[in-house]
């Protein structure tokens, strides 16, 4: 697909529809059951950039509420709803959005006191923030309070979504339903895509002249696009299920599991996970990044297989015991 999009052209004016775009955005669409349309962008950042700008559009005031350690990009603003001190205060510190923890009480006591809220953005599994889940009581809380307050849901897809978790969109796994959805990463397979899907309401939102992009969509990413949502199906997302499945009971001898599907990571003490993932990699050849909280992180191939599993699994082992001697201390290691 990719090679026979650029035998016809490898950039588009936008004053013209690829075909590749209707169909990619179709799916997106499709996959929620709802309507919408699709706005493309070149990565995560750019979707969420997008997202912003519709709910300022829509809602002119209110906080923008989002939860310690989400991570949605790292331009301005962007970054300005990303949930990590480190990374955002050197560069912005936005008045108008709220931080909250995944604690029911604080968040509960928050839609309390504060009423005029514009927008709630979740990773319902946070990809950088140590896998952490967001707990179904805050979930049953935005819900609740989403009627009262009549807020926007934007749903951070970019790392959970496209089958990763072994639903086509993580928040699938959970009684919501947002009004945009961002995803990018994998959708492009290896190529910049990403895009911001608006949902009922605010599928309108934008006119043209209010938002714009030079390179997005390129045609050869699209051509990318299809191709990769052309594999994903109800077989592959019920292998991701299953293949997720047997990481948990084989990696669960070594630590905790966290994450869901294919979205994995185990959780080690922060000193003991530096040292780990380069022994990891110089001695077993095995790449792997350690995430918030000293949670190694797996994103394993959609396609991995058991035996795959079984020499990751291996490798794994070998490299804990190349320096078993310093984590003992924090560790038990199943032999």
């Amino acid at each position: 697909m990719m090679k026979d999009k650029m035998d016809r052209y490898v950039h588009l004016s936008n004053f013209f529809v690829d075909e590749d775009a209707e169909v990619v955005a179709e799916r997106l669409v499709r996959e929620t059951g709802r309507n919408g349309r699709v706005f493309f962008t070149n990565s995560g950042a750019e979707s969420t950039e997008c997202a912003l700008k519709v709910v300022r559009k829509v809602k002119k005031s209110g906080k923008i509420v989002s939860f310690v350690k989400n991570f949605h990009g790292r331009t301005m603003k962007s970054l300005s709803i990303t949930g990590f001190d480190d990374l955002r205060r050197q560069f912005v510190d936005e008045k108008d959005v709220v931080f909250l923890p995944y604690d029911a009480k604080i968040v509960r006591e928050f839609f309390e006191m504060e009423s005029d809220i514009s927008a709630v953005f979740l990773e319902v599994l946070h990809g950088s923030g140590g896998l952490d889940l967001i707990p179904l009581e805050i979930v049953d809380l935005i819900n609740h309070y989403r009627t009262s307050h009549n807020f926007i849901l934007v749903a951070d897809e970019v790392q959970s979504g496209l089958g990763r978790t072994g639903k086509f969109y993580a928040y699938q796994y959970f009684d919501l339903e947002p009004n945009i959805i961002t995803v990018a990463k994998g959708i492009g397979g290896g190529l910049p895509l990403g895009a911001c899907v608006m949902l009922d309401d605010l599928s309108n939102a934008f006119v043209t002249g209010d938002h714009g992009s030079t390179f997005a969509p390129n045609p050869v990413a699209l051509a990318a696009g299809r191709a990769v949502l052309s594999l994903i199906n109800n077989e592959l997302l019920e292998h991701v299920r299953e293949m997720g499945e047997i990481f948990k009971s084989k990696f669960s001898a070594l630590g905790e599991v966290r994450g869901l599907g294919l979205m994995r990571g185990i959780k080690f003490p922060d000193n003991i996970s530096m040292k780990l993932t380069k022994e990891l990699f110089l001695s077993q050849g095995l790449l792997v990044n350690v995430i918030s909280n000293g949670v190694i992180r797996f994103l394993l191939p959609l396609n991995v297989t058991i035996q795959d599993m079984g020499e990751v699994f291996d490798r794994f082992v070998h490299g804990i015991e190349s320096v078993e001697s310093e984590i003992h201390q924090g560790l038990k290691v199943a032999n």
